[in-house]
């Protein structure tokens, strides 16, 4: 049995909160194909299937992508949602008042962070904050070792759309607003920059 998500033309985080709707009620026989027509919705349906563990297979016709979804052998990760903490960043700057003193506090914050032993399990990153993950930026370096030691950089897709920036995102994958509220709700902790 098969149940049919079009998601076409819908703006983020629609197909997200869609498909995660229909999964719910998903029966144990039965498979879900959720369809997009851009390649964020895609990314960021194929992170919500594979967060709940489930199977997903992505098959391109014309300008649309199929997500078939079911529940199913994919392994789990072992990394609880809830456990660590997430840090919060929706500006290019770290405080208020200067913003060349704020972009140089936003460096310093990010290499201390890198050579930190403590780290947080994501770093998300909307409005401004954005710029911080594209070419350019004065933080590229530090966030690249930060994910490198296993932190999830996760860059908003509606935000990189406003700034112009998708075509230079150099580190993080892109999300969407649905995905950062879960995130933020089931953290332990969330600090605020």
């Amino acid at each position: 049995m098969e149940k049919v998500v079009d998601a076409r033309g819908l703006a983020c985080p629609q197909p997200v909160i869609q498909t995660k709707k229909a999964m719910e009620s998903l029966g144990p026989e039965t498979e879900l194909v959720t369809i997009v027509d851009n390649e964020v919705a895609r990314d960021n349906v194929l992170k919500l299937a594979r967060s709940m563990a489930w199977e997903a297979e992505v098959k391109e016709q014309g300008s649309d992508y199929y997500i078939r979804i079911r529940k199913g052998a994919m392994p789990t990760t072992g990394v609880s949602l809830t456990a660590g903490q997430v840090l919060l960043v929706g500006s290019a700057t770290l405080g208020r008042g200067s913003e060349e003193l704020g972009s140089i506090l936003m460096r310093n914050f990010f290499y201390s962070l890198s050579e930190a032993e403590v780290l947080p399990r994501r770093v998300l990153f909307f409005n401004s904050g954005v710029q911080l993950c594209c070419q350019g930026s004065p933080v590229l370096d530090s966030l690249l070792a930060l994910e490198q030691k296993g932190v999830e950089l996760l860059v908003c897709g509606t935000c990189l759309d406003y700034y112009h920036l998708k075509d230079k995102l150099c580190v993080g994958s892109v999300t969407n607003m649905y995905t950062i509220v879960e995130h933020l709700m089931a953290a332990e902790k969330v600090i605020s920059l």
